[in-house]
């Protein structure tokens, strides 16, 4: 396998990534590995969970179209 070094990153970015790795169980390196896998190497599969994902997040908005066809109906569009 290769090995990559990333200099000159901000401390931000390192207590990022180590609070991302905690939180998921992982070393930092396990992590950062994982985050460039979901990068670079994407399929569709990966977009259909996110997808899901989003649709998930999204259904618990308030849907607006009832407000948006009302002010149309009441400026006569």
């Amino acid at each position: 396998m290769a090995q990559l070094t990333v200099r000159k990153l901000s401390r931000q970015i390192v207590d990022s990534l180590k609070q991302r790795a905690a939180a998921n169980g992982r070393s930092a390196e396990a992590e950062h590995r994982q985050i460039l896998r979901q990068a670079l190497l994407r399929d569709d599969g990966h977009f259909v969970d996110r997808a899901r994902a989003m649709r998930r997040r999204l259904s618990s908005c308030i849907d607006s179209t009832d407000t948006i066809r009302a002010d149309r109906y009441r400026d006569g569009e």
